[in-house]
């Protein structure tokens, strides 16, 4: 494992700072186990392509509950796996060792601020869009500590932004094997991206919130309002890349116990399924990212669910319309 043995060098000050620092957040034995499952034993060392294709996120067609969708979505999520270890994961001659192992996972899933978390993903977004041959008005300042961020948001910026997010908690919740792709549910999040434009941007009195394409809605939302905005209303947000990457780790580690075995996504996943809810898939999950309560996980549960018509009715309720009114 990736712990130093009896025949090897004793660790460094900075490798045992580092462990202290990934014991602290209980991943510590997940990363121990899979390292050794990942690295060339020749090498004792990860390649680059290696863990990038641990991390990667491809859902070729997605489904869609709204009918504003960026055609560029499903490629962006091909480029977040390569995103996440070329932003955190220091490769020497060789590949990443232990400790740019250790490393790497600290600065991105380590105990944190929320803002700090936020960063983060936008940190992680802005080079997944920029991969894409796509331009972004965020800026980065590398020689700051906390990388600070300057520029700002479109709405459409945004959209794919939550959409990533939902993404990565989707695969972590309910892909269980690396050796096949799930299907992915897109939820209908425009109410999410709106509270957003109304608490950030500048709108006139012309502006009709309730008929706006927000694909093409040419508004900024400037970065330092969108982080207060996620901080006071969707702080949970902040916890999709580490439930993602502790469930890309677990795969690799389990892939040979469970290769093959996915959850059953037998459920109705048609854009209209969740229509027929108050509550609705999206509705939930905005619920689920606000401050953490005794009912998140099981909103969360809910949320992604393969089949979230046939769901506990209690948090879910049905809307039944009687046919004689159609």
């Amino acid at each position: 494992m990736g712990a130093s043995s009896s025949t090897e060098q004793p660790a460094s000050a900075e490798q045992r700072e580092l462990e202290n620092i990934a014991a602290s957040t209980g991943a510590l034995p997940l990363l121990q186990k899979s390292f050794p499952n990942l690295s060339d034993p020749q090498t004792n060392a990860i390649s680059v392509q290696t863990l990038q294709q641990c991390f990667h996120l491809c859902y070729e067609d997605p489904v869609c509950e709204s009918q504003q969708k960026p055609e560029s979505f499903p490629r962006l999520l091909d480029h977040l796996g390569s995103s996440i270890v070329d932003l955190f994961f220091l490769s020497e001659k060789g590949g990443i060792n232990w400790l740019g192992f250790l490393g790497g996972y600290v600065k991105c899933c380590g105990r944190m601020s929320t803002s700090m978390s936020l960063n983060i993903l936008l940190r992680i977004f802005a080079m997944a869009v920029k991969k894409l041959g796509l331009s972004s008005n965020l800026e980065f300042e590398p020689d700051d500590a906390d990388c600070k961020i300057n520029g700002s948001l479109l709405p459409s910026d945004l959209l794919l932004l939550l959409w990533m997010c939902w993404a990565m908690l989707w695969n972590a919740r309910t892909l269980k094997s690396s050796e096949r792709k799930g299907n992915l549910l897109l939820p209908d999040i425009n109410h999410l991206v709106l509270s957003a434009v109304v608490a950030c941007a500048e709108v006139d009195s012309s502006f009709d919130l309730w008929n706006c394409d927000i694909v093409g809605l040419d508004v900024q939302l400037p970065v330092g309002k969108f982080l207060n905005w996620a901080i006071t209303t969707a702080p949970i947000l902040s916890d999709c890349l580490t439930q993602y990457v502790n469930r890309r780790l677990q795969i690799s580690v389990l892939a040979e116990d469970e290769a093959g075995s996915s959850e059953s996504i037998s459920g109705d996943m048609s854009p209209n399924a969740s229509q027929a809810l108050l509550l609705t898939r999206g509705r939930a999950w905005a619920i689920s990212l606000a401050p953490r309560s005794t009912i998140t996980e099981e909103i969360l549960k809910l949320c992604f669910s393969a089949d979230i018509v046939g769901t506990d009715e209690n948090l879910l309720y049905r809307f039944v319309i009687s046919p004689l009114i159609l």
